[in-house]
């Protein structure tokens, strides 16, 4: 049978994709977009300012973040050197779709891609026409551009045989999931399945199964509990695949941003290594959204990984703003 023998966790942050000496110009967006407080009420960059304390100066001081992003690298090192010496047959990502491919038109809550390869292209967020990027400078559309290809578009396999049989396992487990075999015309995958392929995967050509959450967008985001089930039936439906396959699964994304809680983060981490998988469920769902909602990608992969330890993990919070804004980075794998 299949085998669940490694799993990854990573924080996918445009900040990984520039020099900590850019960092400070993430202010230039945060004061634009909208945000919530801690609890999960609305938020402008001025409400998170105001209630700021004064310690979060200090922390940005460019030594700061020159210490974050010096220990963020190494880390992605290490997962990358964990997923080569795991020697797969196949990595299964679980991660979330922010208005790349699906939108609201026809967002679905839970997919699995099968088609035979997923494209990776080069950048579509530096493309002018797009209103959703169209107001971005130009330095935070190259930080976008790094998750991409950059001349010519790259297909890598996908494991289609796998995605097919988790589809049926999953729907003969009472889970309701859309199943796509292609993107549209010209699109590529999202930055969620990029960062995975460019610096986890450093491009190698192991076959994936893309697994896409909505984390982010109501009104039919799964609920956290919904998400360890899953998780929990993933394994199953692995198990039962009739082809030996030594298997990964890697959670793409998180953790709390763009308001960075540190409680939420650590209560978080504490759960996953003490396998406590009622207080993953039990996340209050006010505090699992904006860009903390991928911590749901964390936990459906808690969810699969119940068997295995979390063995080694990373948490750094990388603040950018003087409001508290930047990201929970957090990097981490089970075997």
């Amino acid at each position: 049978m299949a085998r669940i023998v490694l799993g990854i966790g990573t924080s996918h942050t445009p900040m990984l994709n520039v020099d900590p000496e850019e960092w400070p110009l993430f202010e230039e967006l945060d004061r634009k977009r909208a945000h919530l407080h801690k609890d999960g009420t609305r938020a402008t960059y001025g409400d998170l300012l105001a209630v700021a304390p004064p310690s979060l100066r200090a922390e940005l001081a460019p030594a700061r973040h020159a210490k974050r992003h010096g220990a963020a690298t190494a880390a992605l090192g290490r997962l990358q050197e964990a997923l080569k010496t795991a020697e797969l047959d196949v990595v299964v990502i679980v991660g979330d779709d922010q208005h790349e491919v699906y939108h609201d038109a026809n967002m679905p809550s839970v997919l699995i891609y099968r088609g035979d390869t997923i494209a990776n292209v080069p950048n579509r967020t530096t493309r002018k026409t797009d209103p959703d990027v169209a107001w971005r400078p130009d330095w935070a559309k190259r930080a976008s551009a790094r998750y991409y290809e950059e001349r010519e578009t790259r297909h890598y396999p996908v494991h289609a045989k796998l995605a097919r049989h988790l589809t049926a396992a999953l729907i003969d487990r009472e889970f309701d999931i859309s199943s796509a075999d292609a993107l549209p015309e010209g699109e590529g995958e999202g930055h969620a399945f990029a960062f995975v392929h460019k610096r986890i995967m450093d491009r190698a050509a192991i076959p994936v199964v893309p697994v896409f959450l909505n984390t982010y967008y109501p009104p039919n985001q799964p609920s956290p509990r919904r998400c360890y089930k899953l998780g929990q039936a993933i394994r199953g439906a692995v198990e039962d695949y009739p082809e030996e396959l030594r298997v990964g699964v890697v959670a793409s994304g998180g953790l709390s941003h763009f308001t960075i809680d540190e409680d939420l983060d650590n209560e978080v981490i504490r759960a996953l290594r003490e396998k406590d998988a009622e207080a993953l469920q039990s996340l209050p769902r006010q505090q699992l959204n904006s860009g903390s909602s991928e911590i749901r990608n964390w936990i459906c992969a808690a969810g699969a990984l119940e068997h295995l330890d979390l063995e080694w993990v990373h948490y750094t919070p990388g603040y950018r703003t003087p409001a508290g804004t930047g990201t929970g980075l957090c990097f981490g794998y089970w075997a």
